[in-house]
């Protein structure tokens, strides 16, 4: 679980994972930086019910713990694709240091988030992907999620950006690895 002190750690791989820093968004970066420390420092202080946000610390650097990759679920209500009023475990900003991608870390934060989805009595669990995220997707659906739904807005057609894609995995006992 991460604790205060994780924060500034945690804002900067998160923000390094989905926020460029060349060109003019290098001017813009430590004004998203802190923004995204403050959203984490805001769910950390007072967190909802059913939200957490994991850590993936390696020990193998020296004496002091250092942080590696990062994850928050949360329990959602109410969104365009689902049930009024139901509750459904969701998953955002997994993120991990470049230096540790391909080793494992997300594999084992999603794990763990599965594993606490269902210790919260859910079997399902959901999370969104950019559809041009390849590796991200490559990942997901190595692990079991399957696409939901292919969202598209305002921003796909007139920005050109890429359409978020809603993934579902159902969890049982032998889902999880």
């Amino acid at each position: 679980m991460a604790t205060p002190a994780d924060l500034v750690s945690v804002a900067q791989i998160i923000a390094e994972s989905f926020h460029s820093q060349k060109g003019i968004w290098g001017w813009t970066f430590p004004l998203l930086r802190l923004g995204i420390y403050e959203d984490l420092r805001h769910r950390i202080v007072s967190p909802a019910p059913r939200h957490v946000c994991l850590v993936a610390l390696d020990y193998t650097t020296g004496a002091a713990s250092n942080l590696v990759g990062t994850v928050e679920l949360g329990v959602r209500y109410s969104d365009s694709w689902s049930q009024v009023g139901l509750g459904f475990p969701y998953l955002s900003n997994l993120a991990v240091h470049p230096n540790y991608r391909r080793h494992g870390v997300a594999s084992g934060l999603l794990n763990r988030c599965e594993k606490i989805s269902q210790e919260w009595g859910f079997k399902d669990l959901y999370l969104h992907v950019l559809e041009n995220n390849h590796q991200a997707r490559q990942l997901y659906f190595k692990l079991g999620y399957r696409v939901h739904k292919v969202e598209s807005n305002w921003n796909t057609f007139l920005l050109r950006r890429s359409s978020q894609m809603l993934l579902h995995k159902g969890l049982s006992a032998d889902s999880i690895i």
